[in-house]
C-alpha cells in the first residue's frame, strides 16, 4: 500500500504482490467518523478479569498521501470525560486526580511522527501520545482493512489494531493491595481502535 513508508528489509526483487495492493488512488484528507468507529481498552483487575471501557468522544483526521508515503499523517484528539466503562462510579473516579484528572487535562492527543508497511496490509504507526500533560511516543500496528464508496456516495476506508502501554509513564500510578496479594488494576493497558474515516469532498 503506498500511504505508509515501506520497511527497509522489504527486498526490492519480491513479487509485488508481497508489498500490498496500489492505493494511491486513495490519497486524500480523511476525517475519522466517530459513528463507526471505535476506541476502547482493556486492564486488568483484581489479578483475575478485565475491565474494557471505551472513549466516545473524539475527532481525527488522516492524511493519506500515496505520491509521497512519508507526508502520510494522523492526530487525534480524545475528551477524557467521555470514558466509559459501563459502571458510573467507576467512570466518575477514572476522571479524577486519582487517574485522568480530566478537569485540569481535558484532552487525551495522539500526532503521528512516520510510518512504515509491515507485510501486505499490516503496518506500523509511530507517534506521540499525550496524556496529563505527559508526552511518550507509541508504536500502533495496524491492519488496512479496505476501502468503499458507502450508499451516501461517501468514499471512505478503515483501520485496526492498537498497541499496549505502560499507564504509569503518563502519571496514571493509582492502585491498591489486594488481601490475597497483587493489586488491584494492573498497569499494562491495551488499547484498541477501529478506525473508519471519510474522505473530504
Amino acid at each position: 500500500m503506498g500511504i505508509f513508508n515501506r520497511s527497509k528489509n522489504t527486498v526490492a526483487a519480491a513479487p509485488a504482490a508481497v508489498q500490498g495492493p496500489d492505493l494511491a488512488h486513495l490519497t486524500g484528507d480523511y476525517t475519522i467518523d466517530n459513528t463507526h468507529s471505535k476506541i476502547g481498552f482493556a486492564v486488568r483487575h483484581a489479578m483475575v478479569t478485565n475491565v474494557r471501557g471505551e472513549f466516545t468522544e473524539y475527532e481525527g483526521k488522516l492524511h493519506l498521501d500515496g505520491a509521497n508515503p512519508a507526508a502520510s499523517t494522523a492526530e487525534l484528539v480524545i475528551k477524557v470525560a467521555s470514558i466509559h466503562t459501563n459502571q458510573a462510579q467507576r467512570d466518575e473516579h477514572l476522571r479524577t486526580g486519582d487517574f485522568f484528572d480530566a478537569a485540569t487535562y481535558p484532552e487525551i492527543t495522539f500526532k503521528s511522527t512516520t510510518a512504515e508497511q509491515v507485510d501486505g496490509d499490516t503496518y506500523r504507526l509511530h507517534g506521540d501520545l499525550t496524556i496529563k500533560g505527559t508526552t511518550r511516543q507509541v508504536v500502533l500496528d495496524l491492519e488496512f482493512t479496505g476501502a468503499a464508496t458507502d450508499v451516501y456516495g461517501a468514499n471512505r476506508v478503515g483501520f485496526e489494531g492498537g498497541t499496549t502501554v505502560d499507564r504509569t509513564s503518563w502519571g496514571l500510578t493509582y492502585n491498591a493491595a489486594l488481601e490475597t496479594g497483587g493489586v488491584l488494576i494492573g498497569e499494562k493497558v491495551k488499547l484498541t481502535l477501529d478506525i473508519s474515516a471519510v474522505r473530504a469532498s
